[in-house]
């Protein structure tokens, strides 16, 4: 099962032809991404786009703010619409406020517009701790040259060896815009490995998108971490 969780959305129209795409390149289930400006409007043809493919599509909020309290605004506006909220990382301060709230579930490319990777041992655990998946977006490799993209590959680099440690959820997406962005998955796949993840922590990353979705469907019922609600009647 492939799952990405960060496909930009767009109108009705253009979020049919990429879904179609994914789908003929071997994609299982794909999130459409919208910030919290677009989410709303998106969410009017949803259903609409679901009955005319034959892959799961659903959406993921993209948070993008550098004001940790309108993230925690927004993140309680819009939970139990979406199936995942991201914020978009690079900003320390940013980033461990993401790290510590277990009401969201991504950090996206913390490395963005940094020198280093954005991420350390503590905030490590605290994605461990918490449950807050980092987010590693293959558009940032494709649409990067040169020293550039050689930085951007070591980061990320650096985030693996931090993986390894702490075994924090990791997530890989593609964040595609277009047709011409997405990849098959075995092209998909095959960068990853050139950039030093294994086949079988390419795999859990992966399920680690599945479980996310599935957790959240049940997020309602949580009572506490790891304790659901269930309905007893006969």
């Amino acid at each position: 099962m492939f799952f990405d969780l960060n496909m930009k959305g767009n109108s009705y129209e253009n979020n049919l032809k990429l879904a179609m795409e994914a789908s003929k390149y071997g994609w299982s289930h794909i999130n459409f991404s919208y910030n919290q400006n677009e989410f709303g409007n998106a969410l009017k043809f949803k259903e609409d786009l679901q009955d005319n493919l034959d892959i799961n599509v659903d959406y993921t909020l993209e948070i993008a703010s550098n004001n940790v309290n309108d993230i925690r605004k927004i993140a309680r506006k819009f939970r139990n619409k979406s199936s995942c909220i991201s914020v978009i990382g690079g900003d320390l301060k940013i980033n461990r406020a993401v790290l510590e709230n277990i009401q969201l579930d991504v950090l996206s490319r913390p490395y963005l517009k940094r020198y280093d990777c954005g991420l350390n041992q503590v905030l490590a655990k605290e994605s461990l701790k918490n449950n807050v998946a980092i987010e590693i977006c293959f558009e940032d490799i494709l649409k990067s040259y040169l020293t550039h993209r050689s930085k951007i590959i070591a980061n990320i680099k650096d985030i693996y060896v931090l993986y390894r440690k702490f075994d924090f959820p990791l997530i890989l997406s593609s964040r595609s815009e277009s047709i011409f962005d997405i990849k098959t998955t075995k092209d998909f796949t095959s960068v990853f490995l050139a950039t030093g993840l294994t086949q079988s922590e390419i795999d859990k990353s992966f399920i680690t998108s599945k479980n996310l979705l599935e957790f959240n469907k049940n997020r309602k019922s949580m009572i506490l971490k790891g304790v659901r609600e269930v309905n007893n009647e006969a």
